[in-house]
């Protein structure tokens, strides 16, 4: 009872970086730019992924995906160290606050880990076996995988989180960092942490060792394929591709295994708080740098929808077209799909090109049908049109490849009968 009533009243303070405020305005002024360019990048590499059909990808649908972690990541940290940065450390944090913003920053910061290790091995199965993969990399496998690492994730960082509160709390309370950290807030406890250790290198391995080695593994094998590939465009496009995994790879990856791959005896407070702004406040803000600078096929994307943003206003219309598939029997060929709205003039002219446009290409590309519509041609045109009964030939010229003796002549002459003489 004693030890709940102690941990109510507990309240940390961030030790500032400098005793000296203009210091302090100039790390407050940098923290606040790369926050801010790590909301807009993330948030412009998420948007266009979700807005633009042409990245509906596992490729990209992971890097939405990370893009978004990376903004509920950053918001983890950012606001409450520019708030302290600012005040030069006077305003504390509750003991349920600090224990709130580790579990997140560790459940974020390991579903991030995560991630790059699936994007990995979405690269891996896309370079050496390109012809399989929409069949591995089927959407219910992607969001498994996605869903996976934020369950393992939230897993760990809820188990880490309560094993480090239920350590008693004395002393001094100032924390030589910029957020509730781990290691700093281990470093305040007055009770045995051999326990509390021991599980901080479990996590360290599950999220950064095993990840970090699979992507080893997987880049020696990606590696050995982009080699095997004949095309020098070919090679360069897939070197580009991984080269921008590879990159935030390294930096993630290594600034994180120098904090916490090390004995937490020889943890210095001041070199991991300089460390923990690379990948608290510059990841963040380089990974939409570097996955949209060195990806040409997101960087078109990105210009194609600003242009079309700009451009054209929003057309609420939509064409409905049919399509026939010849896995089905005459009676049911029509199958109705309704096409995405382009906001482009051409979506006006939907509604009147598509009557006409069908039958022409199929009367055009069957000559049996040709020949025949030659001899009512002027009789069909004239008297019905070309709309509506078009598509009804039309109709009976793809039904009729499936019994093409009888349903052709039979079915067009039923439509436009010869034309008697008066």
């Amino acid at each position: 009872m004693g030890h709940e009533n102690q941990t109510r009243e507990i309240q940390f303070h961030f030790h500032p970086f400098s005793p000296i405020l203009e210091v302090q305005m100039f790390i407050f002024v940098l923290f606040l730019l790369l926050y801010i360019g790590s909301l807009l990048g993330n948030a412009t590499i998420s948007l266009t992924v979700w807005a633009e059909r042409s990245l509906h990808i596992p490729m990209y649908f992971f890097l939405a995906n990370l893009a978004v972690l990376e903004i509920f990541y950053s918001s983890t940290v950012a606001p409450l160290a520019l708030v302290n940065l600012v005040t030069m450390g006077r305003i504390p944090i509750s003991f349920a606050g600090c224990g709130t913003q580790m579990f997140f920053f560790v459940f974020l910061g390991s579903a991030d880990c995560i991630l790059l290790g699936i994007m990995a091995y979405d690269r891996f199965v896309a370079i050496r076996e390109p012809l399989r993969y929409t069949l591995i990399m089927r959407r219910q496998l992607c969001a498994q995988l996605a869903l996976g690492a934020l369950v393992l994730g939230f897993i760990l960082a809820l188990q880490l989180t309560v094993l480090i509160f239920h350590l008693p709390f004395c002393g001094h309370n100032r924390i030589t960092h910029f957020y509730c950290d781990v290691l700093p807030i281990l470093r305040l406890a007055c009770g045995d942490t051999r326990m509390q250790e021991a599980m901080i290198f479990i996590v360290s391995v599950i999220i950064l060792t095993i990840p970090f080695s699979l992507i080893s593994i997987s880049y020696v094998f990606i590696i050995a394929a982009i080699l095997k590939i004949r095309s020098v465009e070919g090679r360069n496009k897939a070197f580009s591709t991984c080269s921008s995994h590879l990159t935030v790879v390294l930096l993630q990856y290594g600034c994180c295994s120098l904090i916490y791959l090390r004995p937490s005896s020889s943890y210095n407070p001041e070199m991991g708080r300089v460390v923990s702004v690379v990948y608290t406040f510059v990841t963040p803000v380089l990974n939409p740098l570097i996955y949209s600078m060195r990806n040409k096929e997101l960087k078109d994307a990105l210009n194609k929808v600003v242009r079309s943003a700009r451009t054209f206003p929003p057309v609420p219309l939509t064409s409905l077209q049919f399509s026939f598939s010849k896995d089905i029997a005459p009676s049911s060929t029509f199958s109705p799909s309704i096409a995405t709205p382009q906001k482009t003039p051409q979506l006006l002219l939907s509604p009147f090109f598509f009557p006409v446009q069908n039958p022409l290409i199929y009367i055009i590309r069957n000559q049996e049908v040709t020949n025949t519509v030659e001899t009512c041609g002027k009789n069909f045109l004239g008297g019905w049109g070309c709309g509506s009964s078009g598509n009804m030939l039309a109709w009976h010229v793809r039904a009729a490849e499936f019994d093409p003796q009888h349903h052709i002549k039979n079915k067009i002459k039923m439509l436009c009968p010869p034309k008697t003489e008066k």
